[in-house]
């Protein structure tokens, strides 16, 4: 990423910024003025406001261990915490993962978080759900103190329980610039925040915390700021994967989202072995499933968990961004053998309670 600044002419300054003005922005001793001013600077791990949370580590810190520990708890259900706690599974360690929701990625669709559960605890991981640590202390290892009062003991805690905005000590507020109660900065449609000449993207904003999201949002203010200001941001079909073991991948609307906007959906799910599992004796399953409203035959959801997801459900999205039908899946012929092959198959709708 420097070389293509530099690159492209772009001068980097090093330092701590503070926005001084409409048009300011001060770096050390240096005022630099600009036309406009873009923030872009992401969000941090956040941890719990409990007695003892300063001995857990976040993932920024998982990347710094000195040792593998011999038992881990990870405290989270979103894509962090499921994708350490299946990193360190896979490395040997005794890995519980403890969420207080019901289930696990709780903003996809809610079969993929069930299935995801079935499989991790297949492969080793005690998932322990709508548990809460209330204190943690050290007693040789760290004990923890649960909700319901029961005691756990780990060797390394981890806190994957969500991200803050990194907007503090940046002068947003003194010129101006509103934030909302989680130190999110708020924009409009176009990324412009409450001063004209100051603009927002990426994580700080509070939006789809995705690299490639806060891609296309930069785009659109250029866009927006030096060419036509056509582009958008298509919030509803960004494709995103989730790499814990096995991969989690989507892109659209999951079944409960379509219900809650008012679409009569036809919902098509296969859940099965693959042939290679099949042969191994492993155990491991995939689950597919489109959601589709039965108004327009439109395909508004593709979800899948399994090997390779992300690189599957990619394809996908530029089929859902084309605005493909059902009807134009069930005319695609499949690639056999391939998990994928399931997706332009599956014929007869599930019956819903």
């Amino acid at each position: 990423y420097e070389r293509l600044l530099t690159g492209a002419g772009v001068e980097l300054v090093r330092g701590h910024a503070v926005i001084g003005g409409p048009h300011t922005v001060c770096v050390g001793e240096r005022r630099i003025r600009a036309r406009y001013i873009l923030v872009a600077v992401g969000g941090q791990p956040q941890k719990p406001g409990i007695p003892g949370a300063e001995l857990g580590i976040t993932s920024d810190q998982a990347f710094y261990l000195a040792r593998l520990p011999q038992r881990i708890v990870v405290v989270g259900g979103g894509y962090i915490a499921v994708e350490f706690a299946s990193i360190f599974q896979g490395l040997g360690v005794e890995t519980v993962l403890l969420y207080r929701g019901e289930r696990l990625l709780r903003h996809f669709d809610a079969d993929l978080g069930k299935a995801l559960a079935e499989q991790m605890q297949r492969k080793g991981v005690r998932v322990v759900l709508q548990r809460e640590i209330h204190s943690v202390r050290r007693a040789g290892a760290l004990e923890l103190t649960l909700d319901d009062g029961s005691l756990m003991a780990c060797d390394a805690l981890m806190f994957a329980i969500g991200r803050t905005p990194l907007t503090t000590g940046l002068g947003l507020v003194e010129a101006g610039v509103s934030l909302n109660a989680r130190g999110a900065v708020e924009v409009n449609a176009r990324y412009q925040t409450a001063v004209p000449s100051i603009y927002a993207i990426g994580d700080c904003i509070g939006g789809v915390e995705l690299t490639p999201v806060a891609l296309a949002e930069a785009m659109a203010v250029v866009e927006h700021l030096f060419g036509a200001g056509e582009r958008r941001v298509p919030y509803d079909l960004v494709p995103t994967a989730v790499f814990s073991n096995p991969n989690v991948a989507t892109v659209g609307l999951s079944e409960e989202a379509a219900r809650a906007r008012g679409f009569d959906v036809a919902v098509f799910r296969s859940g099965f072995t693959p042939l290679k599992h099949q042969l191994s004796g492993s155990g491991e399953r995939m689950l597919l499933k489109l959601v589709v409203d039965r108004a327009t035959d439109r395909v508004l959801g593709v979800h899948m968990l399994g090997a390779e997801a992300g690189e599957v459900i990619q394809g996908f999205a530029v089929a859902l961004t084309c605005g493909a039908t059902k009807r134009q899946f069930d005319e695609t012929i499949g690639i056999h053998p391939t998990a994928a092959e399931e997706f332009v198959t599956m014929r007869d709708p599930v019956a819903l309670a």
